[in-house]
């Protein structure tokens, strides 16, 4: 069988959450098909068991040639609406709710671009959702997200109905996974490495970016407290900066270090690391670390979440201290493997730091048997199951009408030289050109 996953997010030696999915799932496929993973970004990471090649939008249709099932993530459906045309099967990676992240995202910009953002992802995803064979999401919560979707798009019909009642032969869960088994360490990532850190301090660690949609400020007030009671504790950001240079810092980025540097924290108790950790060297900062820690708020993202971050946690056998309200908030309540508190409780967060600190060992084993149920080769398993034997959706030649389309609110001009500005400020003058001209692509 040939299979070709297509993505827009950037491979090297240090990826973001698409392109790890990406890489695993080409992987795992790999072993028993022909695969190809075509990337309109950089592909600079090589691999052994499958082809990856950058694309472009000219070249995108030659490159992907005639698989037998292709696989996409991101925003694709618009810019090639012949990918629910051809003889292929296709499968749509819904793992990432982006219209929900994207309220997120835009929380700190005009109106006008809110408004043109959230459009822009819905009508994406709506674009997928009216093309797509058969369709992947992370967790039961996002599945009923979904069959909404789908459902309001006219995709639960007495076709799909009566192929299987259940929709599972249309939409099935395969969440993020992890690499395998617990890694060893090969040098030291942190303590004693990062200056002002030292072999024998207590290190909490943020795995991953700080987006909007998160609550870092929380867990630094937290850290605060803690370490008002126990001097060695020390809080590391791991990913301050992300790989991908078409996604830009975030406000709450901004905010996480004014506030660490407002409650003199910054490099006494509080460390961003400048860079994005390479993924193959990832395990040497989380061995270094005692606790894994994430925050969030109480809104909609959250509930549809599925945080990629906590599963380095349990690969690496860390005890949890995160805020309820999302899927692993219940699974670290449910299976004990540290302490959920309320949203933007720092005083309850700081009682949870330290409570987990004083004996982490007990959490660090249940942690670790948790960990080999989210393995790749069992998070896939129904993608797996299906590229064995692909099949067309039971609707694909007689589909209902699409209704009609929602007018897109415009940019204005004011909107786009605002854009236009903060992206020289953030990234530059020749990185905002790139940008530019890719819009207008577009």
């Amino acid at each position: 069988m040939k299979i070709s996953i297509v993505t827009l997010d950037t491979f090297s030696a240090k990826m973001a959450g698409p392109a790890i999915r990406v890489w695993e799932m080409a992987g795992l496929l790999a072993r028993e098909h022909e695969v190809t993973v075509l990337t309109f970004a950089s592909a600079d990471r090589p691999s052994d068991a499958f082809t990856l090649k950058a694309t472009r939008v000219a070249d995108f249709e030659r490159d992907l040639a005639q698989p037998d099932v292709v696989i996409i993530q991101g925003y694709l459906a618009q810019t090639f609406p012949w990918l629910g045309e051809r003889d292929f099967r296709l499968v749509i990676d819904l793992y990432d709710p982006f219209h929900l992240e994207s309220l997120g995202v835009e929380k700190h910009r005009p109106m006008p671009d809110r408004d043109y953002a959230l459009h822009h992802s819905v009508t994406e995803l709506s674009a997928q959702i009216r093309m797509g064979d058969f369709f992947l999401c992370a967790s039961e919560a996002q599945r009923n997200l979904w069959i909404g979707h789908l459902a309001a798009l006219g995709r639960v019909n007495p076709r799909t109905y009566d192929s299987d009642g259940s929709l599972r032969n249309l939409i099935d869960v395969a969440p993020f996974g992890i690499a395998g088994p617990r890694p060893s360490q090969d040098r030291h990532g942190i303590k004693g490495n990062i200056p002002g850190i030292a072999p024998d301090d207590k290190v909490i660690i943020w795995g991953g970016g700080i987006y909007n949609w998160f609550d870092p400020l929380t867990v630094i007030g937290a850290v605060g407290r803690a370490s008002q009671t126990d001097p060695s504790i020390r809080l590391v950001f791991l990913g301050a900066k992300h790989p991908n240079p078409d996604v830009p810092q975030m406000a709450m980025a901004v905010e996480a270090r004014r506030r660490a540097a407002e409650l003199g924290l910054a490099d006494r108790h509080v460390f961003f690391l400048e860079d994005w950790v390479e993924y193959s060297d990832r395990h040497n900062y989380l061995l270094d670390a005692d606790l894994g820690i994430t925050a969030h708020f109480a809104d909609i993202e959250t509930h549809f979440s599925f945080r990629t971050r906590v599963l380095d946690y349990l690969w690496t056998g860390l005890p949890i201290v995160t805020s309820e309200g999302d899927f692993f908030g219940g699974l670290v309540e449910e299976r004990d493997l540290g302490r959920v508190v309320p949203v933007e409780d720092e005083e309850a967060m700081a009682h949870a730091i330290l409570d987990v600190l004083a004996d982490p060992a007990p959490f660090s084993d249940r942690v670790l048997d948790a960990a080999e149920h989210f393995s790749w080769d069992k998070t896939l398993a129904p993608l797996v199951e299906y590229c064995r034997e692909p099949s067309f959706a039971a609707d694909r030649l007689d589909r209902s009408p699409a209704p009609e389309a929602v007018a897109a609110p415009r940019r204005t001009l004011r909107s786009l030289l605002s854009k236009t500005k903060e992206s020289v400020r953030s990234s530059g003058i020749r990185h905002t050109v790139r940008r530019v001209l890719r819009y207008r692509g577009r």
